[in-house]
């Protein structure tokens, strides 16, 4: 028995076995494990070939299953399952969308997929599913995986030691900057744009040519982004190379407007195209990258809808394999710079690019690199590769060299040779020691065909033998030398560029560098269209805004059981403010107002009125006006209405009330009023001069009127010269003026006295 359980106890699993250790350790090493696989494996970048896992897995896949150029197209699906049944074992989804992106040359600078069937397209739809596609590598991924077969990099294992696939792959395309990549890892995150390929082999080339080289000159050569969309980079060349300096930094990109059939240079580069008759549109060509052109168009749309770009009138989608987006004016005096700049602070015309180097070096060490940094990295692997490449090349010529050598000898020696293979029982063995060959060497010798027996063979071998000995020399005078595998990488690097040069289709910058013009100053406000409109607002709260200014004594219809309760004249352009009893003041434009033809909508929708809030006034806003504030316990105070705007639908709170006190009074100061009148519910009325009540943005104030019993029923301010006039009571609507109002006037807080005769009985002005 005991035996028997020595047996199983050597059979166990060594992890298979629980250990004692505090919880918050072997929590923490778990998750320092998920996170370093999370960040290496998963999320960043190499910098050595700018791939991820996965990325390099479906290169790989594709590379076995001989999808190169050259070849035909092979189903998606193909590609797919092969990736996730030996390399890559997630989702489909998650591959197929990564092999997707790789295919899409709105995402990639420059392709590393060539997809034939839908692959999604730039206005946002997603591709067809992976059964109904078809993919090939492009040029530019043959470039990538050159020299995998040549010993430069190492391959390892995968998840379940089957296969193996390589670390990186070797070739000499500047992947990383040239294609860029992102995504966001356990506590970091990288954001790499694209690049235009010959900039990044001519910043390479002033790298290797000076190591110590400025920053700055680096900056000449290498200009910045530049996008699979194009657009523009309306930053500085210094903001840009500040960036790159660090390796964080942050661009506004633009979509760039071009009208390619204007008749006037001008015209083209401001994306103008004028109609006739003094009318015009713009052209939008391309647009900021990642950003969906259907999006695009429905926040435009949207804009127009909500009234936001009156100056607009239309936009129409007349895009075939180029760009073209066109944008109607409403009327032709229209300001084009004021259209464009209203589109960049609208929509996604104009968004921000996040720069963060983020990248794995050779060590698989995560870290932030400046531009110069991550060149002069890049150039130690691509000589390491090369080293690697040379060192390979030199052990295939070494070898070749002993078989080349073992076939001369048995030339000169060709009549002895086949007497051994003849006679001898074992020629083998015979054959080494008399010609002091190789095991290599004589195996060969005996595997030759008798056709290769000519006089020419042995020329050709005694050629073959010394260009082998030419490439050897100069294969190890390269690897003694760091200035000849310099000089080398610089060749090299010269031969990539010709392929992606500036003049080709390919190789042409799309993206501009441009520091933004001085932003056109504009409000929202004004591109609303002044229209007059009668505001209306029932006992219930809802409102609507008629067209023109109607009589404000018409009878207008409210729902069952509602009327009137405030009704004015303002215009479209105006903003209302809306007071209620527990001291918060609200603003709605009024041109936000709901049609006239029927009863409105409740301004609840629209404002986050309290349900048990009363409103008590309705004021529209004048720059630099005054209002009289006042609660019913008596204190108030003066505010100016632009500190009383709310940006919010929430409102601003401008009163402070306590318990149950409510705001009674919200009336507009008039410029020339000089006193105010207070009158309580114990019908007492005191009268004080306006320069006693102090100015505030917010608070409660100070006392009015001093009251024993009851509150403050009305307040209201006026020129004492001119005297104090109160609505009569009656269907006339007649207005009494009391000239001589001294009796009353008293300091500030008093608590006044009976008011003149013929004042009304519900103790208010109006």
């Amino acid at each position: 028995m005991a035996a028997n359980d020595t047996t199983l106890d050597s059979e166990k699993d060594p992890f298979d076995a629980i250990v004692d250790a505090p919880f918050d350790s072997a929590l923490s090493e778990r998750y320092l494990v998920y996170a370093l696989s999370t960040i290496t494996a998963r999320s960043l970048p190499d910098l050595r070939d700018g791939l991820k896992p996965v990325h390099r897995r479906l290169l790989w896949t594709m590379r076995q299953l001989k999808l190169d150029p050259s070849s035909g197209f092979k189903k998606s699906a193909r590609v797919v399952g092969e990736v996730i049944g030996k390399y890559h074992p997630h989702g489909d989804t998650a591959a197929y969308d990564a092999m997707v992106r790789l295919a899409q040359d709105f995402s990639l600078r420059y392709p590393l997929v060539e997809g034939q069937g839908n692959f999604g397209n730039i206005d946002g739809d997603n591709a067809a599913a992976y059964r109904y596609t078809e993919a090939r590598l492009t040029k530019t991924a043959m470039r990538l995986m050159e020299g995998l077969d040549a010993g430069t990099v190492d391959f390892i294992p995968t998840y379940n030691n089957e296969e193996e696939e390589p670390e990186i792959m070797p070739g000499l395309f500047p992947n990383l900057l040239a294609n860029g990549a992102s995504g966001i890892a356990v506590g970091m995150a990288t954001n790499i744009p694209s690049h235009n390929v010959a900039e990044i082999v001519d910043a390479t080339l002033e790298v290797i040519d000076n190591p110590h080289v400025e920053h700055a000159r680096l900056m000449e050569l290498f200009k910045g982004p530049d996008f699979a969309t194009g657009g523009i980079v309306a930053e500085s060349a210094a903001t840009v190379a500040n960036a790159y300096e660090t390796g964080r930094g942050s661009f506004r990109v633009r979509g760039r407007f071009h009208a390619a059939e204007a008749e006037k240079a001008e015209d083209r580069e401001a994306g103008i195209e004028r109609t006739g008759g003094g009318q015009w549109q713009l052209v939008i060509s391309e647009i900021p990258y990642q950003v969906p052109k259907g999006k695009l168009i429905e926040q435009i749309a949207a804009a127009i809808g909500d009234r936001k770009l009156p100056i607009l009138e239309d936009v129409r989608d007349e895009s075939d394999e180029q760009i073209r987006i066109v944008l109607v004016p409403r009327s032709r005096n229209v300001d084009p710079d004021l259209l464009k700049e209203s589109l960049y602070k609208l929509t996604d015309m104009e968004t921000r690019f996040g720069l963060n180097l983020n990248v794995l070096d050779a060590s698989r060490t995560p870290m932030v690199m400046g531009l110069k940094e991550l060149l002069t990295n890049w150039i130690g692997s691509q000589i390491d590769i090369l080293q690697r490449r040379s060192q390979h090349r030199l052990d295939q010529i070494a070898r070749r060299l002993e078989l080349v050598e073992g076939y001369i000898t048995a030339f000169l020696n060709l009549d002895r040779v086949i007497e051994i293979i003849r006679y001898e029982d074992e020629p083998k063995a015979v054959m080494m020691e008399e010609f002091s060959l190789t095991d290599r060497q004589a195996e060969a010798i005996l595997n030759m065909r008798l056709r290769s027996l000519r006089k020419l063979e042995e020329m050709e071998l005694r050629g073959e033998k010394d260009e082998l000995l030419k490439e050897q020399d100069g294969l190890e005078k390269l690897l003694s030398s760091p200035a000849r595998q310099r000089t080398r990488l610089k060749r090299e690097l010269g031969a990539l560029r010709k392929e992606y040069d500036p003049d080709t289709a390919l190789g042409r910058r799309r993206t501009s560098i441009e520091e933004a013009a001085p932003a056109v100053e504009f409000s929202m406000d004004a591109m609303i269209e002044k229209e007059p409109v009668t505001v209306i607002l029932s006992q219930k709260g809802w409102v609507r805004g008629a067209k023109g200014h109607l009589p404000l004594d018409q009878e207008f219809k409210y729902k069952e059981g509602d009327g009137p309760a405030y009704v004015l004249h303002a215009q479209t352009t105006d903003k209302l403010l809306l007071a209620t009893d527990k001291g918060r003041f609200f603003t709605l434009g009024a041109d936000k107002l709901p049609g006239a033809r029927g009863f409105g909508e409740p301004v609840r929708n629209t404002l986050d009125i309290d349900a048990s809030a009363q409103i008590v006034a309705v004021i529209v806003h004048r720059p630099g006006q005054r209002l009289l504030l006042a609660a019913d316990t008596g204190k108030g105070f003066g505010a100016t209405t632009d500190d009383l705007l709310a940006e919010t639908r929430k409102g601003r709170q401008v009163v402070n009330l306590k318990g149950d006190a409510r705001l009674a009074v919200a009336r507009v100061i008039d410029a020339a009023h000089d006193h105010v009148a207070v009158v309580g519910d114990n019908r007492k009325l005191v009268v004080f001069n306006l320069e006693e009540l102090p100015q505030l943005s917010r608070g409660q104030g100070v006392t009015l009127q001093r009251y024993r019993d009851g509150g403050l029923s009305d307040a209201i301010t006026f020129t004492l010269d001119e005297g104090l006039s109160w609505t009569m009571g009656g269907k006339e609507g007649r207005t009494r003026t009391e000239g001589e109002m001294w009796q009353w006037k008293v300091a500030r807080g008093g608590a006044g006295r009976m008011p003149p005769q013929g004042f009304p009985r519900d103790n208010t002005f109006d």
